[in-house]
């Protein structure tokens, strides 16, 4: 089922999107590969603030190519989730709702799906031109000495993504393996 949805994304909405939806998201999401996750981890050990407003946020595992002329960021696609996998569940419980990569995720990270009522959405790999398009702003929050892992902030508009792991834990991955072998 085809969904339209806004950020910041609440959990209100989280509980009406399944597993195997398709979206397209509009609003503000933030940017953040493995190294930024790091940082913010290290800063909340330390008892710092965290650089972004984690509530209700969306986070896109991505780290663009430069911007060509006239573009505010250059190829968009995700990066492997699994990456962030140690990290996310300490973000979840602070507050984040929603994540975009690819790939599976570890049950630690579902089980902070689960218990906070977010959502992972996986971008498609290999078409990051073709994502970036729905990219009309970008700027770097923080972190600008990791280059493009740095922390963006973007505004999408109607950016693609399928539902994988919805806040009760349903998993395409694991129904759509079941689903094919079925066949």
């Amino acid at each position: 089922m085809d969904k339209y949805i806004n950020t910041p994304i609440t959990e209100q909405v989280t509980k009406e999107l399944k597993a195997g939806d398709y979206v397209y998201i509009s609003g503000t999401v933030y940017v953040a590969r493995d190294a930024a996750h790091k940082r913010m981890i290290e800063a909340l050990q330390r008892g710092e603030a965290l650089p972004i407003d984690i509530k209700n946020s969306t986070i896109y595992y991505m780290g663009p190519s430069p911007a060509r002329e006239g573009r505010p960021i250059g190829s968009a696609g995700p990066t492997t989730s699994s990456r962030m996998d140690k990290y996310a569940p300490t973000l979840l419980d602070l507050g984040e709702k929603a994540m975009i990569g690819k790939g599976k995720r570890t049950k630690e990270v579902i089980d902070a799906i689960v218990r906070n009522h977010a959502v992972y959405f996986a971008a498609v790999g290999g078409a990051g031109a073709l994502l970036s398009k729905c990219i009309t702003k970008s700027e770097i929050v923080c972190y600008e000495d990791l280059g493009a892992e740095a922390i963006r902030k973007i505004e999408v508009e109607n950016f693609p993504a399928i539902v994988v792991v919805d806040c009760e834990g349903n998993n395409l991955y694991e129904t759509a393996i079941k689903e094919f072998a079925s066949l």
